[in-house]
């Protein structure tokens, strides 16, 4: 059977155009799509249970993306040759789609929901990445799952002070903004970039160029969907609700979690009281009332919640007093420290309110580089960062399975926000560790400023220095508070959660998830001028801490040096086998590690001792060492032989030349030692190869005048 094939076209403006098309692939999914730019084509689906299961009271969505090597007509490497673990890119890519769509789902609905979108066909012009959420959004589109607000994500370039919409990746290495936007037709949800150091009002064009281009790709899913033969949503069963018990629960909870939310106490004191009222409201309903009905303990527990966030966000908006006591543009206590770590080559300590962040700094040659090998990308990170958050950091045991997506996240948007400050001319790999110690609030931030400090303790000479805030937003429709410096339930109970980091010059990248729909712009302004001078406080102390870069690395960490070589003494410098280099390395207690660059040979040398740093010099120096026709050299005689002398060249140890017994002085020479003798120093002058042995040829008497001839008698 000829499947019926739907498709919309999405003209970006610039010569380019994305298809959507439904009804070919994928079609025992609820919905599925291919949306194609150029050669890179996306086939995303989405499924989702017709029934939640028995006590969930949260929507278990998992967003999956995946780039297949086929689609770039490559092998997976490793042993296996098949695609295993997602990447870190991956990673990133499907936290993009989740935190767009998650929040715009209805919140009563609970059943298990997948998105998946794979790449299966990659162009070298198109980064895939940019294409995931609208792919996603019209697989949901297309299908009768109840997402009834339609979003679509985009990246947005500056290059040449022109905005640009899903720029190349060529192009964008010229841009000073790589931002994505996520949104729905009448709000932004979702914000994430690096910048070089714009301006907030440069930042919130972007994202206002950002939704428009949103708007047209939303437009062309709705008419996708109006194609459709079937256009009804599925129905559902919804949460149980139950208004009496809601109204005991309030009555009984509400002014006392009033109460305490004005108290200005610590995480741990303030959360055994809310427990404490949380238990007086379940005590409101009987043994009997809990075996009758037994839906009733989970209802009191949402109701209580409920009338938590709506208790603590009240306080905050009719009091302007936050639950630790603050005011809505003050920063909790900071403290810093930086050189905690005696054997480590930069680290810091950095503490804010009950937020804490350890970092540490390790320098390496570019074989340390981090690897990137992905279907859409291939290349290396010389400055990488990662972000560590143990379960003892929120007083909690958990196990531990790896690396979680939120850490990927996290870590990322850290290296985002420090990494166009390490200079280009920085000649060490960098690998950054943040170790989250205590968090209530804000980590990723105080991975940022950890990270600022750590760098400079290790004598790296960032440009500037960097901090970072988080911000919130609590608002009712009308009133509105924006929040400096957002403790963890701050951002669990309120409406956006909004992380921008920068110099004192400008924003260095930034991260904004938005859970209210028809966010105002004016309130994004504000939010943002508030986060600048948040930062800029934060700036100042940890430039109290450490004002500039240590001058030089410490005395225990590696010291590298760069050394350029012609293209043909690289094979000298390895030696067979690689005998000459690994020689070395184990004479120096040096690293040295070349990589041909335009037919030049790029050694770097890493080493604690500056003695056998100078070794390694000398040794390229001297198998580099090529005289020049007519200049003087100094030499040394290290052998004596009846036809000559063997000197060798002091400035390049290693390169011997035969001075010839004819060449040292303009008198016949019957002895060589009447003229050098063994371990002499003096200077000779090189004449190039001699045209007779073929060999090179220095001379001795052609550095002192030649004596005038005496006259033949007669």
């Amino acid at each position: 059977m000829i499947p019926q094939v739907s498709q919309e076209i999405i003209d970006l403006g610039d010569g380019r155009s994305i298809s959507i098309e439904t009804g070919k692939l994928a079609k025992q999914a609820d919905g599925s799509v291919v949306v194609r730019l150029g050669n890179c084509m996306l086939l995303a689906t989405a499924v989702s249970a017709r029934t939640s299961n028995p006590g969930v009271d949260f929507l278990p969505l998992t967003v999956d993306y995946r780039e297949k090597f086929a689609a770039a007509g490559r092998f997976p490497g490793g042993f296996f040759k098949r695609e295993a673990r997602p990447s870190d890119s991956e990673v990133l890519t499907m936290r993009l789609v989740d935190r767009v769509l998650r929040p715009l789902f209805p919140d009563d609905y609970h059943a298990e929901t997948q998105v998946m979108i794979q790449l299966m066909s990659h162009d070298d012009e198109v980064m895939p990445d940019a294409l995931a959420g609208l792919a996603a959004s019209a697989a949901l589109a297309v299908s009768d799952i109840p997402f009834y607000n339609l979003i679509s994500e985009v990246r947005v370039a500056r290059i040449d002070g022109k905005l640009v919409i899903n720029p190349s990746r060529a192009e964008l290495e010229k841009s000073d903004i790589d931002m994505m936007i996520g949104a729905s037709l009448d709000s932004v949800a979702m914000v994430e970039g690096e910048m070089k150091e714009i301006s907030e009002a440069e930042m919130v064009e972007a994202i206002k160029f950002a939704h428009e281009a949103i708007k047209v790709q939303i437009h062309a899913q709705q008419k996708l969907r109006a194609k459709l033969s079937s256009q009804e949503y599925r129905t559902y069963e919804g949460e149980v609700e139950d208004e009496a018990v809601y109204a005991k629960v309030k009555a009984a909870a509400y002014d006392k979690c009033y109460a305490i939310a004005q108290e200005a106490s610590g995480k741990a004191e303030r959360g055994e009281k809310f427990a404490a009222v949380k238990e007086e409201a379940k005590a409101l309903f009987t043994e009997e009332e809990y075996a009758e009905n037994a839906e009733l303990a989970g209802l009191v527990g949402k109701y209580f919640y409920k009338t938590n966030k709506e208790a603590v966000r009240n306080v905050i908006l009719e009091k302007g007093i936050r639950l630790d006591g603050r005011k809505t543009t003050e920063i909790r206590p900071i403290w810093c420290e930086t050189d905690y770590l005696p054997s480590v080559h930069g680290s810091s300590l950095f503490t804010r309110g009950e937020t804490q962040a350890l970092a540490t700094v390790t320098l390496g040659t570019s074989r340390e580089a981090n690897q990137i090998d992905s279907p859409s990308e291939q290349g290396e990170e010389k400055f990488y960062l990662h972000y560590n958050f143990p379960p003892f950091s929120t007083g909690e045991a958990k196990p531990l399975r790896g690396t979680s997506r939120r850490e990927v996240g996290h870590g990322n948007l850290a290296q985002r926000a420090l990494k166009n400050m390490i200079p280009a001319d920085c000649p060490y790999t960098i690998r950054v560790v943040s170790e989250v110690l205590e968090s209530n609030g804000s980590s990723s931030m105080a991975t940022v400023c950890a990270g600022t400090m750590a760098l400079m303790d290790a004598g790296v000479q960032m440009t500037k220095p960097v901090s970072g805030i988080a911000m919130g937003l609590i608002t009712d429709g009308e009133k509105f508070a924006v929040l400096s410096d957002i403790l963890g339930d701050e951002d669990h109970l309120g409406d956006m959660d909004f992380k921008v980091t920068g110099t004192a010059d400008g924003i260095t990248a930034c991260q904004m998830d938005i859970k209210i729909e028809g966010l105002r712009y004016d309130i994004m302004e504000q939010a943002l001028a508030q986060a600048r001078d948040g930062r800029l406080h934060i700036l100042g102390k940890l430039t109290e801490t450490i004002a500039t870069p240590r001058p030089e690395v410490k005395a225990h960490a590696p010291k590298i040096i760069t050394r350029t070589i012609p293209g043909s003494f690289i094979g000298a410098l390895i030696g067979p086998g690689g005998k000459v280099i690994q020689e070395l390395q184990k004479a120096t207690g040096t690293t040295i590690v070349i990589n041909e660059v335009d037919e030049q040979g790029v050694v770097e040398i890493l080493g604690t001792d500056p003695d056998g740093i100078k070794t390694v010099l000398a040794k390229i120096d001297a198998l580099t060492f090529k005289p020049q026709v007519g200049e003087a050299y100094e030499v040394k005689v290290i052998k004596m032989l009846d036809f000559g002398a063997v000197v060798e060249y002091t400035s390049a140890p290693g390169n011997e030349v035969l001075l010839h017994v004819s060449e040292l002085a303009w008198e016949r020479t019957e002895n060589v030692a009447d003229v050098v003798k063994m371990g002499d120093v003096f200077q000779v002058k090189y004449l190039g190869i001699d045209p007779k042995t073929k060999k090179e040829k220095v001379s001795k008497k052609a550095l002192v005048p030649r004596p005038p001839r005496e006259d033949k008698k007669e």
